[in-house]
C-alpha cells in the first residue's frame, strides 16, 4: 500500500512540475520596441514575484570600462490600482526598456490572454526590485552581473502605483522620480476610503531629493487635481509636469506606449544617461515638448 501511494506521490509531482515547466517565463512585445535594444519580457527565478523588461543582449551595452554605457540604468514601476502584474503597461514599459533600461515592474509576469492578476500589491515590492538588482549586479554568478548601473536609478509608477513611488521616494539609491497620473489626495478622506493605496499626506512630498516628472492626462484626469497640487507645494527640487487630455488611462496600451512612452524615455535618457538631446525636451525658456500638439507643460527650479 505504501509502494502505491509513494508511486502515486511522484506521479502527482511529475505533472506538477510539467505543468510549471509549461508556465511561459519569457514574451516578445510589440518585436521588442522600437529602441536601439530589442526588449524582451521576462521573470527571473530569484524574483518570482516581479515582471522584468530588458534588452534581450546584455551584453549591447559598451565594454569600455568607466563608459557611462557600461550598464544599464535601473527602472522600478508600481503599477495602477496597485495591481501585483504590470499588465496593463506591457507596451509602454518594453517600449522604455528598448532604449537601454533594466525595467523592473512590480507583480507576475503578465498573460497573453485571458484573466490577469488583480491582487493588489504593496510599495515595499519597489524597494525589494531595487535591492535584488543591486544584489544582481555585484554577484558574479549572475547574467546581470555588472549590467545594471545601480547608481543610476529612477522609481516610477502610475495612479495607485504613483503613490507607491512617492511612497519610497526617500530612498537615498533613488535618481529621479515619475508619477504618472497620480498624487497625493487633496482630501485625505477620500484617500482613506481606498485602503489598497499607500495613506500619504502633503507633508510626505518633503521627502523627495530628486528631480521629478509629473505626467498627467489633463483635467479629465481623476488624478490631475491632486498631482496638480503636488507640483504646486514642491518647492525643494526641480519638476517638470506635463499633461496631456488623455484622461486617467493615459497612453501606456498605444503601439509602443504612445506619447507618454516618448517622454517618459526622453526624462529617462536625461536624468539617468545625461543625454543633452533629451534634455531639450523639457530644458529652456521654451521647451520642445511644449511646442509638441497636445501637451500642456510647466516647471519649477529648473532652467
Amino acid at each position: 500500500m505504501q509502494k502505491i501511494q509513494r508511486l502515486f506521490l511522484i506521479f502527482i509531482l511529475s505533472m506538477a512540475t510539467s505543468v510549471f515547466a509549461d508556465e511561459p517565463t519569457k514574451r516578445l512585445i510589440e518585436n521588442g520596441g522600437s529602441g536601439k535594444f530589442p526588449a524582451i519580457m521576462l521573470t527571473e527565478a530569484s524574483l518570482p514575484t516581479h515582471t522584468i523588461f530588458r534588452p534581450q543582449q546584455l551584453d549591447a551595452v559598451s565594454s569600455k570600462k568607466g563608459s557611462s554605457k557600461e550598464s544599464f540604468p535601473l527602472i522600478v514601476w508600481g503599477n495602477g490600482a496597485c495591481f501585483d502584474s504590470p499588465f496593463e503597461h506591457v507596451n509602454f514599459l518594453n517600449e522604455i526598456a528598448s532604449h537601454g533600461f533594466i525595467v523592473i515592474a512590480i507583480g507576475t509576469l503578465p498573460k497573453e490572454t485571458g484573466e490577469q492578476n488583480k491582487e493588489r500589491s504593496t510599495s515595499a515590492k519597489l524597494t525589494a526590485a531595487i535591492d535584488w538588482a543591486v544584489a544582481q549586479t555585484t554577484n558574479a554568478d549572475s547574467i546581470y552581473f555588472k549590467k545594471i548601473n545601480t547608481k543610476k536609478i529612477a522609481v516610477a509608477g502610475m495612479s495607485c502605483g504613483g503613490l507607491q513611488a512617492l511612497e519610497v521616494a526617500g530612498d537615498p539609491r533613488i535618481s529621479t522620480l515619475i508619477v504618472a497620473n497620480s498624487g497625493i489626495f487633496i482630501k485625505t478622506m477620500r484617500g482613506n476610503a481606498m485602503p489598497m493605496m499607500p495613506q500619504l499626506d502633503k507633508t510626505h512630498l518633503q521627502k523627495i531629493h530628486t528631480p521629478t516628472l509629473y505626467l498627467l492626462g489633463g483635467p479629465s484626469d481623476i488624478a490631475y487635481k491632486n498631482g496638480m497640487d503636488d507640483v504646486a507645494k514642491i518647492n525643494h527640487v526641480p519638476v517638470f509636469v506635463a499633461n496631456l487630455d488623455v484622461g486617467h488611462g493615459g497612453t501606456y496600451a498605444q503601439p509602443h506606449g504612445g506619447e507618454y512612452a516618448k517622454v517618459a524615455t526622453a526624462w529617462l535618457n536625461w536624468q539617468l544617461k545625461d543625454d543633452r538631446k533629451s534634455a531639450k525636451l523639457f530644458t529652456g525658456k521654451k521647451t520642445q515638448l511644449a511646442t509638441k500638439p497636445g501637451w500642456v507643460v510647466d516647471k519649477k527650479n529648473m532652467d
